[in-house]
């Protein structure tokens, strides 16, 4: 079940999805983190911040809206209170860094360059608004991607993933511009625009009014946009999206994506990556599969 990205091999495809299974120890006591190929924080940011006000999350029939506002500590207090745990984990950690201007996530990436961890690289949230540009996001647009990409690039040695959002007209120019600016991988996708109204008081459900859809609701978008991608760029794909088996996880592979994300359904089971996990080891066994990598991009298309 081993996979690669560039030269960093992780024990399985599968992993936790940024802001849903926060920095790896809250979860500590319920589950064994390092049964994960890998933990993907929280996003972090150059600044503290608080965050949207509530109400920031509402239920849907099949997930969840969401629209925290990226709250976090910031990267100083995340250097000196969640490296040090980060340190002591057996499995591979991404940190994914976010920010509101380009200047954020280079000072955030430069000072988590120098903080001595043991992270394997960045996944870098495009899906933030510019503020200095007006409030378009950075991932909406190939210059800016791009540009975003190749400075991030020039500042790290380690794995740049760039995540991806549908909110786009065509993801696989994204993903192209991310490639072009030297990204390892891209992860695909981020949430779905979505909005739900409370009937009694006939107000957003959310104090923001939108918010991102995550979820099951979600995977055939989301496998329809690692497909796209797959067949737009040569880089690693990290599928993200509704996943809640194993079967949706060998969908991810068949579509083009070399690894996964896990998020929405771990707050239902904090120990879902572990129970899907034994149960890829099964489908592989039984459907003769000896690597990961003989799956990925193996969709077959209906002849004509």
């Amino acid at each position: 079940m081993h996979v690669k990205i560039r030269d960093i091999e992780f024990s399985s495809p599968l992993l936790t999805a940024s802001g849903t299974y926060g920095y790896g120890h809250e979860v500590q006591d319920m589950v064994d983190v390092n049964q994960w190929g890998g933990i993907i924080t929280k996003s972090v940011t150059r600044h503290p911040r608080e965050g949207n006000p509530p109400p920031r999350i509402a239920e849907t029939s099949a997930g969840m809206l969401n629209s925290i506002g990226l709250a976090n500590l910031g990267v100083e207090k995340y250097i000196e209170e969640i490296i040090p745990f980060l340190n002591e984990l057996q499995t591979k950690v991404i940190i994914n860094i976010a920010g509101s201007g380009k200047q954020d996530y280079l000072e955030t990436m430069e000072m988590l360059e120098s903080a001595n961890g043991k992270h394997v690289g960045y996944e870098i949230n495009i899906s933030c608004p510019n503020v200095k540009e007006g409030g378009i996001e950075f991932g909406v647009n190939c210059d800016m991607t791009e540009k975003l990409t190749q400075e991030m690039r020039k500042r790290t040695d380690k794995l740049l993933i760039m995540k991806l959002s549908p909110n786009v007209t065509r993801i696989e120019d994204i993903a192209q511009a991310a490639e072009a600016g030297g990204a390892d991988a891209v992860s695909a996708i981020n949430t779905v625009v979505g909005m739900a109204i409370d009937l009694k008081t006939r107000m957003p459900k959310l104090n923001t009014t939108f918010g991102g859809l995550s979820g099951p609701a979600i995977k055939p978008i989301a496998i329809a946009n690692v497909h796209k991608v797959f067949n737009a760029v040569k880089i690693p794909i990290i599928g993200i999206g509704g996943i809640a088996t194993a079967e949706d996880v060998i969908e991810f592979l068949l579509a083009g994506a070399t690894m996964i994300q896990i998020g929405t359904m771990n707050y239902q089971n904090p120990n879902l990556g572990t129970q899907i996990k034994e149960e890829l080891v099964t489908y592989y066994s039984q459907n003769g599969i000896e690597n990961t990598e003989d799956l990925i991009g193996k969709v077959e298309y209906h002849s004509n």
